[in-house]
């Protein structure tokens, strides 16, 4: 299974259905469907990790009891796959303490069968909408880290030091440089992290961890 990319607000988002009941899954993709919701189906956990997830938003609809991985087993161990898709568990044998287990396992709703249509509806696009957050704020992290690394190691030590409160006077003591090199440096730094005050510089470094 490919990682799962960053993506943007327009990418088409994917329920993807876990369920070895074939009458379940149709009648999900069906419910989905109806809202303009894309599914795509599999028959067990293997199934789904045998395909190639695209980078686009998603949720996923996880049945509980499965041959093979059953779904508790998977959204447990779902990160050791490299996935963070927000789940939707449903069962037909539930009870208290499975759905607490699944909710401390990450799952965003534990529905029991026959449930409310609206109900999962309504889970579905909680996910989506949280899934699509997540990827958002990712690719950001991943631009201002893109940003950090093109910094040569002078600016990083500038860039450390300007987030601390330092004056530039102060800065080239501590370095051992001329003030006009950090001067030269800071220019660099802020055009290249892309950023204009130093508040939006110390913001951007909250994202990473400087190196």
């Amino acid at each position: 299974m490919k990682p799962q990319l960053p993506t943007g607000k327009t990418a088409d988002p994917t329920v993807y259905i876990i369920d070895d009941d074939r009458s379940v899954r149709a009648a999900l993709e069906d419910l989905l469907a109806s809202v303009s919701l894309r599914a795509k189906s599999f028959a067990s956990v293997q199934d789904f990790l045998a395909f190639d997830l695209p980078g686009a938003p998603a949720c996923l609809v996880l049945d509980v009891r499965m041959p093979g991985q059953s779904g508790m087993d998977f959204l447990e161990h779902m990160t050791e796959y490299g996935l963070h898709l927000p789940t939707v568990m449903i069962t037909g044998h539930g009870d208290i303490a499975m759905g607490v287990k699944a909710m401390k396992d990450g799952a965003i709703e534990f529905l029991t069968k026959p449930f409310r249509d609206q109900d999962l509806l309504d889970a579905v696009h909680r996910g989506i909408e949280a899934d699509r957050t997540r990827r958002l704020r990712e690719a950001a992290n991943a631009d201002v880290a893109r940003r950090w690394a093109s910094l040569s190691s002078g600016e990083k030590d500038v860039a450390q030091l300007v987030a601390t409160g330092l004056l530039n006077k102060q800065i080239a003591a501590d370095l051992g440089v001329s003030e006009i090199t950090v001067k030269v440096r800071r220019g660099h730094l802020m055009r290249k992290m892309n950023t204009r005050t130093l508040a939006d510089l110390i913001r951007l470094l909250d994202r990473i961890q400087p190196t």
